[in-house]
This record gives structure tokens, C-alpha cells and sequence, in this order.
């Protein structure tokens, strides 16, 4: 992979509002280079078209998207992004359901009628998307912290690790970027594949939700991890407790996320 020579990232969803731009439980992120342009996550209804509308950005002119985990607030959306190319993983479509209460979580949509609207493509291994960037699939979850609790159960009424959960990471001239949809599988193996696939170690950013609730026993061992990779800059939102983040904020160069946020990394 070469290096991009920059990197621009506009949240079009998140659970905080901002300016001109509305809020829901969910991400959506724009996320352009030199060599693409690409829609990474929809949120769970068309709020990402009114708020990319009230930014001035056109989206009839991203033909590709990328659905990080098969649960309703980071696809549902894509129901009114139809007629482009989708990449995901082959499990994304699993019919799962939040265990205090059995509210169904999954998407609103099969695999058939995601066959339908878009030119589909399912991959557990890493994709390369463009030069610059490139989708993960399915994250080894090597770590002894992350990954090993769930409250969600699936069709088959077992526990709901989400083995579909995955990210995208982007090359650029100031180092990895990791943009991550929730980090069900753990935002330090995330991380860590990234290295793997990429061959480099040297981060400049990491971007999106870290699956973080308070009181959670892998905060201090995330913390931990993150510290020690130096990392220039720490985005956590959407899924992650108002509280850790103010602990990420307190430790680790962070900046807040809301919707209509807009981040720029050049050389």
C-alpha cells in the first residue's frame, strides 16, 4: 500500500449533535483520500442524508460503503443509500437480540434484499478498498481483556459475540488511521490486525466507537494498550460511556465527536 497524502473524515452521524446537524444512537462517517471516497456506516435511519445535505456534501458521488457490524444503528440506514457497493462481513445478516429484554438489534434487512440493492460483496478476510485504505474483516481476538463478555444472543439463542464485527484502517503520510464501528471484537485487536495487515506500526489516530461501558474490566487494560502505542490522537463516541471518555480525555490526546465533525489528516 502507498501512503495517501490525506485523509478527510466527516461524521455524519453520532449520538451528540453539532451545528446544522442533527444527533441519533449511531455513526456514520464520509471518509475520503486521494484514491476514494467512501461511506463508512449509515446509522440507523436517513438521518445521514439530511445532515450531509445540511453540510453541502454530495453523496450520489460515493459509490462505495462500508458496514462495519450487522446491528441496526450502524445500517439501517444503508436502506436509503441503495445502488452502490457494499462490503461487510459474510455474518453481518445474523438475526440477534439485546438479552435484558430480547429487543431485535440486528438489521432491517436480509441478505437477499441486501443482494437486491446493492452490488454485495462479503469478505471475512481484508479487503483492499483503494491503495490507501483497506477493510479488515474478521479481527483475531488475541488479548486476554477484550471480547470475553456479551449481552446480546442470536437466532440460535446463543451468546452474540458479533464475530462480524470489523473496521477500516487508511495509510497516510502521518501514520495508520483506525476507524472502528463499535469494536465489538475489542478496540486493541482491532488495533493490532491493522499492524498486521498493513506491515506498520506507527499510528496517527483512532477513530470511532471502543465499545466502553462504564464499570467495564477492560477499560484499564484498553487504556493501558492505547497509552503505550503513542498514539497522536484518540476519537472515541457513539458506544462509548460519557464517563470514559472523559477518563480517555483526562490520559490521551482526544477531540470530541459530534455530528457534522469534520477531521483532517495531511502530511
Amino acid at each position: 500500500m502507498k501512503n495517501t497524502a490525506s485523509l478527510d473524515l466527516t461524521f455524519l452521524v453520532d449520538n451528540s449533535a453539532g451545528p446544522g446537524c442533527g444527533a441519533e444512537h449511531g455513526l456514520s462517517i464520509v471518509v475520503e483520500t486521494d484514491d476514494t471516497c467512501l461511506l463508512f456506516d449509515s446509522g440507523q435511519s436517513s438521518l445521514f442524508k439530511s445532515n450531509a445535505q445540511s453540510l453541502g456534501i454530495d453523496l450520489n458521488r460515493i459509490e462505495l460503503a462500508v458496514l462495519s457490524h450487522g446491528h441496526y444503528d450502524h445500517g439501517n440506514g444503508f436502506e436509503y443509500f441503495a445502488g452502490r457497493r457494499l462490503i461487510c462481513h459474510p455474518e453481518i445478516f445474523i438475526r440477534r437480540y439485546r438479552e435484558k429484554n430480547g429487543t431485535y438489534i440486528g438489521l432491517s434487512y436480509d441478505r437477499q434484499q441486501a443482494e437486491a440493492w446493492f452490488d454485495l460483496q462479503l469478505s471475512a478476510r481484508p479487503v483492499k478498498l483503494s491503495d490507501s485504505v483497506t477493510f479488515l474483516g474478521q479481527i483475531p481476538r488475541l488479548n486476554d481483556f477484550e471480547a470475553k463478555q456479551t449481552l446480546f444472543y442470536d437466532e440460535a439463542g446463543q451468546p452474540d459475540f458479533v464475530p462480524d464485527d470489523s473496521a477500516i484502517v487508511a495509510e497516510t503520510a502521518r501514520g495508520l488511521v483506525v476507524i472502528a464501528g463499535c469494536s465489538h471484537s475489542g478496540i486493541c485487536n482491532i488495533v493490532d490486525y491493522a499492524f498486521t495487515v498493513t506491515g506498520r506500526n506507527d499510528i496517527a489516530a483512532v477513530i470511532g466507537g471502543f465499545h466502553l461501558r462504564e464499570g467495564s474490566p477492560a477499560i484499564e487494560p484498553t487504556m493501558s494498550y492505547l497509552k503505550s502505542r503513542n498514539i497522536k490522537l484518540l476519537m472515541p463516541c457513539h458506544c462509548v460511556d460519557a464517563s470514559v471518555i472523559q477518563l480517555i480525555h483526562a490520559e490521551m490526546p482526544c477531540e470530541p465527536v459530534f455530528s457534522g465533525r469534520k477531521v483532517v489528516f495531511t502530511s
